[in-house]
Parts: structure tokens; sequence; C-alpha cells
């Protein structure tokens, strides 16, 4: 027993084992297995190192982006006219990556708290019993009195009077100088593993280039001013019908980097894309379409409160970072080496499986390639390396 356990010991730290191989020569297996190999090959060349950057580890950028809109509109409403600056226009005016601007407005003016009839078609009535007195309507303006108003024959409610009368959208849109509007966007991104901070104020983009440029896709793609129409035709929408109701468009700043090369390679490229919904399809197949929100200025007349409501319609912009940096690094091109190298061998197993079960020759590969032990036939006492003898028919 204890010379089993020392020649096991033995066998295991000064023997070494090595597969069998059998060479076969064989057209149709050759060509096959070749081929298989080459397949791998070109997969690891190709997809693994080439396409997939599999040699290179990868990080992404925390950003930062600031806005600032330019320019100022003219408006002339039943006589009435007014200058909109950044200031009227900009919700909310801090210069955040996500902002509206204003196109299109309803504005229901001298506003106080008091009863008055709803808008007809709202809470139509015939007598004081089809108004519940305390309740709301979700589509309502405020709470009902309990009164049906004879003249609108609509329920009266307790609210901002007078109502709002949001039926009729302005056409063509109020603010369709917004299209001349100038937005500047500034951008630093960090990658954090590779100790990199870029701008997309790159190399060459200084005060005097910016003073006098604007963004185009081919002529001035590096440029970080954009006219609104600009930004609107190339997400694919027709600046005054996305005026008229409002929308929302995505302006991707995509940042795809590779630091073996020089970093002043590493520069923004910027895309635009509708968010609000296909520009092709029909509005009228839609339930809800456009951008809307509320607004209202406060203030005191007579020591009455009153407000202005605004219903602004507004081209809402969400500026978009996104980010991929790569690195030449050891690690995953080894990685990348080995996982390929264990690819190539199902070149083998096809192989086999062709040679041992497809060809007609199948039973002379197979004795070939395995060969067969009787272990009741060794002796007790034999050597510990003769470990093979032949097959007793």
């Amino acid at each position: 027993m204890r010379n089993k356990i020392t020649n096991a010991i033995s066998d295991f730290f000064f023997e070494y084992e090595t597969p069998r191989q059998v060479l076969v020569r064989n057209r149709r297996v050759g060509v096959v297995c070749r081929l298989i190999q080459l397949g791998v090959l070109a997969y690891i060349i190709g997809w693994v190192f080439i396409y997939e950057k599999g040699y290179q580890s990868t990080d992404t950028a925390v950003s930062s982006v600031f806005t600032k809109m330019k320019g100022v509109g003219y408006t002339n409403v039943e006589g009435v006219e007014k200058v909109w600056d950044v200031a009227d226009y900009v919700f909310p005016p801090q210069g955040d990556a996500s902002f509206v601007v204003m196109t299109n407005y309803i504005i229901t003016e001298g506003q106080s708290l008091g009863k008055c009839p709803e808008l007809p078609g709202k809470h139509n009535c015939t007598s004081n019993t089809d108004c519940e007195g305390g309740s709301f309507k979700r589509t309502g303006h405020g709470s009902m009195t309990g009164i049906c108003d004879n003249t609108t024959k609509t329920c009266e409610v307790l609210a901002w009077c007078p109502v709002e009368d949001d039926h009729h959208i302005p056409e063509p849109p109020l603010l369709m100088s917004a299209e001349n509007y100038t937005l500047f966007i500034k951008n630093s991104v960090t990658f954090p593993i590779f100790g990199v901070t870029r701008s997309n104020l790159v190399e060459g983009i200084d005060a005097h280039y910016i003073s006098k440029c604007l963004y185009h896709p081919e002529k001035s793609p590096l440029c970080p001013i954009f006219k609104m129409g600009d930004i609107i035709s190339l997400s694919g929408f027709n600046f005054e019908t996305i005026a008229k109701v409002g929308g929302a468009i995505g302006i991707v700043v995509d940042w795809t980097c590779n630091f073996d090369l020089d970093v002043r390679h590493c520069k923004p490229k910027y895309n635009f894309h509708g968010l609000y919904g296909n520009p092709d399809e029909k509005d009228k197949a839609r339930a809800s379409v456009g951008y809307n929100f509320r607004f209202a200025r406060h203030y005191f007349e007579d020591k009455v409160q009153k407000r202005t409501l605004l219903k602004v319609f507004g081209i809402r912009l969400d500026i978009i970072v996104q980010s991929l940096a790569r690195k030449f690094d050891v690690i995953p091109t080894l990685t990348a080496i080995g996982s390929g190298v264990g690819i190539f061998g199902v070149a083998t197993v096809v192989c086999d499986l062709v040679l041992l079960y497809l060809l007609p020759k199948r039973q002379f590969y197979k004795n070939m390639k395995f060969k067969y032990t009787d272990t009741h036939g060794q002796e007790p006492d034999s050597e510990a390396g003769s470990t093979e003898t032949e097959t007793h028919k």
C-alpha cells in the first residue's frame, strides 16, 4: 500500500502526459479543417481585434453641460406689440442640459379668484342638479358651486376667472422668429480611468472663431453654436409644424475616442434626433401630440391678486452626452488571444466527427485514433509504466 502511494506521488510530479496524435491523409477532412481554421482566424483578426478592438480597455466619461440661448422675438396680437427676449421664452432660465424654447402660446390675462361658468363642452348642464357642489372634474378648471349658468348652460366653478379657452391654437405660430435663435453648448468630459479631460471647445475653437461661426455638419462640424432652424431640420422635422404644438429634440454629443492616438484627435460629433414622434406620422393618428405646459405671472391690482396665464407650446431640447474611450491594454489583449486559440479547437471537434461518424472508413479511423486497454489482463506486479495491452477478442 505504501509503495502504491509513493508511486502515485512520483508519477504525479515526475511524469508528463501528452495526447496522442494521428496524421490522417484525407483531402476532404484536410480542406474542412483548414477552412474552419481560416474562418476562426478571420473572426479573431477581423471581428475581435479590428471591429471590436479587443486589444483595448474601455472607459465612459463623466460629463457636464451648460447652455445659453440668444435671440429676440416680436409679436403683434390684436394690435398689442411685445418683444420677447431670453428671459421670456426659455424655461428654465438656468442653462441646464434640458430646457424649453417657447414658440407659440395662448394667453389669458387678468385672471382673479372668483366664480364663473365653465367653458361650453366642459360641464354642460340643464339645471342645478347636474352640478354637484364641491366636486371636481378631471378636465375642469375648479370646484363646482352647484349652480348651472343659464347663459352658457355650463356649471359654475370656483376658479381663476375668466377660465382659459385653449380650443384654438394660434396658426401660424406666434414666435416663428424662434427659427433664428442660436444655442451655445459648452460640454466638458472626463475619462477617469485614462485621466483625460476634454472640452467641446477643442484646439482652434477660440473666442474669435466662436464670434462668427455657426454649426454646419460639413463646413463647421466643431462649432458649438447652433441655429434653432438647423437643429429642427437636421432632426427631420418641419419648423412651422413643430413650433405650432411643440415637440422634443435630442442633441447627442458623441465622444468616441481612441487614446492610442494623440489626445487632440478626441473631438465631439453632434447628432440630432426627433424625440416626440415620427416626423412622417400624421398628427391626427396620435392621441396626444406636441409639448406644452402652463405658466402664470402673479401680480396685485387694486389690492386684488391677479395673474396672467400662459399656455406655452415649445420645443424641448435635451442635450445627451454619450461617450466611449479606448486604449491599448495587455490584459484584454491576452484574453482575446486566449479565447481565439480556444476557438481553434472547433476545427478538431468537427473533423473528428466527420472521421469517426460520417466517412466510409470510420471504423478504421476509430481503431487508429483510440487504443483500447484491458485492465484485467494486467499482472498485479507489473511495472507502473506498462498501462496498455492489446484487447483479446
